[in-house]
């Protein structure tokens, strides 16, 4: 059975170059297509899609606002964000939000297949250079952003940091995670900050997240 997308870009042409992308792959079908995130909305509400592919500066509702609408409304829809823009900000934010995926417009047919594949499978797809911008603060460029996997976010951590970021994802306490490893708390606490600032993100949700996407623990 094919997995369902809704595209929402507000230019026709990148909506007509997308579908044949789509089409193109096969195991998957479009459902509809919308020139702005409150249309994408209410479609995904209307069909339930699967996966949306959503561009981020539209008219009447922004990706950003669409996305986090989707995300709380409902949370199973995967999310792709496709944009010309590589901010280090933006990038980090759609993490935060809870995306799936990321990929500039200009991604050629396999990464853009590698994406689409790999976010239709439960996993996440950010490019290293992607999730390489969130830590340094430089943006990325069309030059310079290359495929990723699913495990990318994690590429950056020690084992150490792994082990620490998976027990604070299973709700352990700063002592409880320090006895089960033999180190302080302190340590550990001192590992929690290095952890979050790798991965962009600011409180305990962000790292549960990163965690569930990852495979680290499971809903």
């Amino acid at each position: 059975m094919p997995s369902t997308i809704i595209l929402i870009d507000d230019h026709e042409l990148i909506l007509d170059g997308l579908a044949q992308l789509v089409e193109g792959i096969g195991g998957f079908q479009i459902l509809a297509k919308a020139g702005n995130g409150k249309a994408g909305l209410d479609l995904v509400e209307k069909l339930a899609p699967d996966i949306v592919l959503m561009d981020v500066d539209m008219p009447v509702m922004n990706g950003l606002e669409a996305t986090q609408q989707i995300k709380k409304l409902y949370p199973k829809v995967r999310i792709i964000i496709l944009t010309m823009h590589g901010d280090p900000a933006l990038i980090k934010r759609m993490m935060e939000i809870g995306a799936d995926g990321f990929l500039l417009k200009n991604s050629n047919r396999d990464e853009f297949r590698e994406a689409l594949t790999r976010v239709a499978q439960g996993k996440t797809y950010f490019s290293s250079d992607a999730a390489q911008a969130v830590i340094s603060g430089k943006s990325v460029t069309p030059g310079n952003f290359v495929v990723g996997n699913d495990t990318i976010l994690l590429s950056t951590l020690s084992d150490r940091e792994t082990e620490i970021l998976k027990n604070i994802a299973l709700g352990k306490s700063n002592k409880e995670i320090g006895d089960q490893l033999f180190i302080s708390h302190r340590t550990v606490d001192t590992h929690r900050t290095n952890i979050m600032k790798k991965m962009g993100v600011h409180n305990v949700a962000g790292l549960v997240r990163i965690a569930l996407r990852n495979g680290l623990i499971q809903e």
